[in-house]
């Protein structure tokens, strides 16, 4: 139903006001009675074998909602009926913001892929952790962190400890946005310098907690070999928990799109299928060259059960999807732990 008459009529309108439309229906379907029920006997897989143990964390099934989608905090618990294992929300800045100038999001059909140059647009820490004290407990939450846009780079592991002191009673995990190409001052946050001096800022705060949680490092798909080396080698010297690979990409190789189009859109990051193999070839080489000694979320251009597959082959231990949930929909995420059962 989603594909053959949901996505059809949503994809009429601007992409933006859609997202925003779609929330306010799921919140409203979800009050009804039954709905939820409904919700959860379509989409949830109860199974033992799809349980992952990672960071200290079970993961009820490996399948995740990554950051961008519910920034706010504000339908994770409805989103939970539609079979995910794990949502992270975010990112969370310290104050409100605004984001970059309208439009700043994109559709690209022929290539199902989206770019986007949304620039950190959310209501801010407080706003966040308001929401996440409804938390009913259905299932993980991470919190994906970063700096407001006018913040200066003095002052940039302050806006990162912000966040991370304030939502840490309330996220099961974090992950430090530092790989976003749509914010300013993007060439510090990828410094090996300054990632040790961050990472070193936020792991001393974790120590004042009674119960630490894990921190991972959100990385770009564009990073060549030398770089992916000094992420390796970053992980080991830091004891960081993990990596996300990975974020979204500012190549346009291969796209479909006209040339005239990609001018008129404009700078941003790309998602969805088109950085599908890049974001796997990133996987399989930190894998592989690391010897598997950390954990790693898989994201970017999964689509289908067997492009979850190929991620997890390659050196994944959990998978997220955004894009592939916007055009395949909620039956995407039954589809790939089914897949998982039966691989």
């Amino acid at each position: 139903m989603y594909k053959t008459i949901l996505r059809p009529l949503f994809f009429l309108f601007d992409p933006e006001k859609i997202h925003h439309f779609t929330f306010s229906l799921i919140k409203l379907t979800s009050k009804i009675p039954g709905c939820t029920w409904l919700f959860r006997s379509l989409y949830v897989i109860e199974d033992k074998q799809l349980e992952r143990h990672l960071f200290g964390l079970t993961f009820k099934n490996p399948v995740g909602l990554a950051a961008g989608f519910d920034k706010n905090a504000v339908l994770y618990n409805e989103l939970a009926n539609f079979g995910f294992g794990f949502i992270e929300i975010g990112t969370v800045t310290p104050k409100a913001q605004e984001g970059n100038p309208k439009k700043r999001l994109f559709r690209l059909k022929a290539d199902q892929g989206i770019i986007n140059r949304m620039g950190f647009n959310n209501e801010g820490l407080e706003a966040a952790i308001k929401q996440l004290k409804k938390n009913k407990g259905k299932l993980i939450i991470g919190g994906n962190i970063g700096k407001n846009t006018n913040t200066t780079p003095e002052d940039y592991t302050k806006d990162y400890l912000e966040c991370f002191n304030g939502l840490h009673p309330y996220v099961d995990y974090f992950v430090l946005n530092v790989s976003c190409p749509n914010v300013g001052s993007h060439a510090k946050l990828t410094d090996k310098a300054y990632l040790e001096e961050l990472i070193g800022a936020v792991q001393k705060a974790n120590k004042t907690f009674e119960k630490q949680k894990p921190i991972l490092l959100k990385i770009a798909p564009d990073l060549n070999t030398i770089q992916l080396d000094e992420i390796i080698e970053l992980v080991s010297s830091t004891n960081l928990d993990g990596v996300i690979a990975s974020n979204t990409s500012t190549d346009r190789t291969g796209l479909k799109m006209s040339d005239q189009q990609l001018e008129a859109i404009g700078n941003g990051g790309l998602s969805g299928q088109p950085i599908k193999n890049k974001s796997t070839e990133v996987i399989r080489y930190l894998a592989e060259k690391s010897k598997k000694t950390f954990p790693i979320i898989g994201v970017g251009g999964i689509h289908s059960a067997g492009d979850a597959l190929e991620k997890i082959n390659a050196g994944a231990d959990l998978v997220q999807v955004y894009t592939g949930f916007i055009y395949e929909g909620p039956g995407l995420i039954k589809a790939i732990n089914k897949a998982i059962l039966n691989a």
